[in-house]
């Protein structure tokens, strides 16, 4: 098959439209119908034969690069890549996939150990019972007071009949977004924002006004401009170790922003997936403000990624009721066997243990990327282990990801951040994705030296 021959089967009205393309590329290249090394057709060429925009194209390919299904190389086109045997986090030369922000698999055996005896464990805690039986949508009493107890040095107490236990932070999210807000209406977020959120959201079909940001993250007065012309649905917010900037909104902002939440009554979804990670984290929303706040903290980034857990707490005993109904029709319960292993960790203080092993490992992972990249080009925080990467302007992101591609190092361009047509020339990348510090320090010194070199388009010769 030739570039010029692929084009997808694809409907308008089965969902996103950048998401159907890249689906339809992993549904060829999965079938054989196009083997590694096609060569695909020209961005520009595709969104002529689709009548669609060359921007929705571009996401798309940059969706397939994130998946590892295509490739980019310079001056020859896009192709299909190579499957590699499952499980391989790193490249033969030691580079690795940076594209997923993992916690880092921190080294300590003993405490791994651990994790593992506490698992086998709880066979003899009813352990049939946990296996052959269905749950309440919300969590048991147990498991919610587990959810209580990890979320107290950030929230203070919390009653029981306000927590819920969710099938991960997505599955809180998608439930959230259900109740607050419905297909047509608007809700907030951040200019740069979790693409999750932004997916959750174009399934649901509500819309996303984005809030202008800067370093320090959401503007007060951009917020408070929204509220005045129409107040949305909710605010939806990372307010800690920013996905993917890194900023941590500082306490002044938070305060601002409640009273203008509270002003035109909009209620605030919190994501504190990063929220553990601060040793001295600064006062969550839901702890300013309990009364308007949905608060979600996921387990997946601060403790394992495995465990599909997080704890939603609500403002008042009546809205979690309304959200045990979402959480049981969107996906019935959480894992009753994770949502087990997540409380028996927080009882024996074993995700006390990681969460301060991910925090050794992520200040030294933070520390290479401070010796190796440019300071004026990187957005970063000691506590957390993702860095914003700011491009120098002979680099665009999307070449600029496609020549790291080729070498091995995955990254993730700013355009999964944003609906908008502007973005920055940024991306972002996963520290704890490496396998070891070894494996991180030559990814870093191969993306420092890439940022040093032209790029790929005012190199090419015609």
């Amino acid at each position: 098959m030739t570039a010029s021959t692929w084009s997808p089967s694809i409907s308008k009205a089965s969902g996103p439209l950048y998401l159907t393309i890249a689906d339809a590329l992993a549904v060829d290249i999965a079938s054989g119908r196009l083997p590694a090394g096609t060569r695909l057709p020209p961005q520009r060429t595709l969104a002529e034969q689709l009548g669609i925009d060359f921007t929705t194209v571009s996401r798309a390919y940059t969706e397939a690069r994130r998946r590892g299904l295509i490739e980019g190389r310079v001056g020859q086109g896009t192709y299909v890549r190579s499957r590699r045997p499952a499980g391989t986090a790193s490249t033969p030369s030691g580079l690795v996939d940076m594209s997923m922000n993992l916690p880092p698999r921190f080294d300590e055996l003993d405490l791994a150990t651990r994790m593992w005896d506490e698992i086998s464990d709880l066979r003899g805690d009813n352990g049939l019972e946990l296996l052959m039986r269905y749950q309440e949508a919300g969590g048991t009493s147990r498991d919610r007071a587990a959810g209580g107890t990890w979320l107290a040095p950030r929230l203070g107490e919390i009653a029981t009949g306000r927590l819920l236990v969710c099938p991960g932070a997505q599955g809180a999210l998608l439930s959230l977004l259900g109740t607050l807000a419905g297909p047509g209406e608007t809700i907030c977020a951040e200019a740069l924002t979790y693409p999750g959120l932004l997916a959750a959201a174009e399934h649901l079909r509500i819309r996303v006004s984005a809030v202008a940001m800067d370093s320090a993250g959401i503007i007060p007065e951009a917020f408070a401009e929204i509220c005045r012309k129409a107040p949305p649905k909710a605010l939806y917010s990372n307010p800690t170790l920013h996905n993917p900037t890194t900023a941590t909104l500082p306490l002044e902002r938070r305060e601002a922003i409640v009273s203008i939440a509270r002003k035109h009554n909009v209620p605030i979804i919190e994501d504190d997936a990063y929220g553990a990670l601060p040793a001295k984290p600064v006062a969550p929303f839901a702890a300013l403000a309990p009364d308007i706040v949905y608060h979600v903290a996921g387990l997946a980034k601060c403790v394992a990624p495995s465990l599909r857990v997080a704890y939603l707490v609500t403002p008042e005993a009546r809205r979690t009721a309304q959200l045990t109904a979402a959480v049981r029709a969107t996906s019935g319960m959480a894992s009753p066997l994770t949502a087990a292993i997540a409380t028996r960790w927080i009882e024996t203080g074993i995700a006390q243990a990681v969460l301060a092993a991910i925090r050794t490992d992520a200040r030294q992972r933070q520390a290479m990327v401070a010796d190796i990249l440019p300071a004026e080009l990187v957005q970063a925080d000691p506590e957390g282990f993702h860095a914003w990467l700011r491009l120098p302007g002979h680099w665009n992101r999307s070449e600029f990801a496609a020549r790291l591609r080729s070498a091995g190092v995955g990254v993730v361009t700013s355009d999964a951040f944003s609906r908008a047509d502007q973005v920055p020339e940024a991306v972002r990348l996963g520290l704890g994705a490496a396998p070891d510090h070894a494996a991180l320090e030559a990814s870093l010194q191969a993306i420092a030296s890439l940022i040093n070199q032209r790029s790929a388009l005012s190199a090419m010769v015609v």
